[in-house]
């Protein structure tokens, strides 16, 4: 008659009643410690060593060379080891996949593209080290998309508009100001003299919230500051983004009108300037999160909560 455990033993082949033992194993293996593996497992230094004695002794393997005041993993060891650490991650990345088994999958993104380069994007390792079964596409643009068509799960647009027959949840605000590369300034003595922007390249970004937006963004500004510009009067170059009117600037090409969500790393770096300082303007546009109506799936729920944080914590 067959008697597995008779088998198993005789053959030192690893059984459910040494898993125990493997568990202290493991820890004075991590720790190369008998002490340090006790005070882990809440047991006595006296109880680890016979528990490997035991193990050592069940295998018939020798696990540890044993010196006075410290041990060290055998060949056999440490390769009893290596196994243990990669079975214990299978284990774990199963568990991690069975409790996201609702998160996992793909999710596509569409943003607008100054947005998607100058914020979004450079903070997606984060989601991707948080969520490592969502697989993003991330998609850009200017125009209204057609969530079914193109088969969107959700949108990020900047707009002061309303879009009735989507859900919308408020991202953030937007602050403009003027900035330029520290030459662009000194060469026209820009730094507090508003009057001498007559005399630039203003740079702008003429879809900035639609595909006729043309000098909007510096009307805004002007007009909060009850400014009177003749823009049509200045020399200007426009863009379809506003990421790239920044790069423009950073290559002392002009004067960027800067959306500051988006231009933060380069104002620390000193790549741009603000050369009017205490001069920003809130817009009545701002950053929102569209999806279909109807109940929202897990992915793109933990996507919003995501976004939602990184503001947060921008702001703390």
């Amino acid at each position: 008659m067959y008697d597995e455990d008779n088998y198993l033993t005789k053959n030192r082949v690893i059984n459910r009643y040494q898993l125990a033992k493997l568990h202290t194993f493991e820890s004075a293996a991590r720790h190369l410690s008998f002490a340090l593996s006790a005070e882990e497992l809440c047991i006595s230094p006296s109880a680890v060593s016979h528990q490997i004695n035991k193990l050592e002794e069940e295998l018939g393997i020798k696990l540890f060379e044993r010196f006075h005041r410290r041990v060290e993993l055998t060949h056999d060891g440490k390769n009893l080891f290596s196994v243990f650490k990669k079975t214990l991650n299978i284990l774990n990345q199963e568990l991690l996949e069975i409790k996201n088994q609702e998160i996992i999958g793909s999710l596509t993104v569409y943003s607008r593209p100054s947005f998607a380069h100058g914020w979004l994007v450079p903070k997606l390792r984060n989601f991707n080290e948080l969520y490592p079964y969502i697989s993003l596409n991330i998609l850009s643009g200017n125009e209204v998309i057609n969530f079914n068509k193109h088969r969107i799960d959700l949108a990020i647009y900047y707009d002061d508009l309303y879009y009735e027959e989507l859900n919308c949840d408020f991202l953030m605000n937007e602050t403009v100001i003027p900035v330029c590369s520290p030459d662009y300034a000194q060469q026209h003595n820009l730094i507090n003299n508003i009057d001498n922007l007559i005399n630039c390249t203003l740079l702008h970004d003429n879809q900035a919230w639609g595909y006729d937006s043309n000098f909007d963004e510096w009307n805004t500004w002007a007009t909060n500051f009850s400014l009177s510009f003749d823009f049509n009067h200045i020399a200007k170059i426009s863009f379809d983004r506003s990421d790239l009117a920044i790069i423009a600037a950073m290559n002392h090409c002009g004067v960027a009108m800067g959306r500051k969500h988006l231009i933060e790393e380069y104002l620390l770096n000193g790549k741009l300037i603000t050369p009017f300082a205490q001069m920003p303007a809130t817009c009545k546009q701002r950053y929102h999160i569209l999806t279909p109506q109807g109940k929202r799936n897990p992915k793109v729920n933990v996507f919003i909560q995501w976004l939602k944080s990184n503001v947060i914590s921008a702001t703390n």
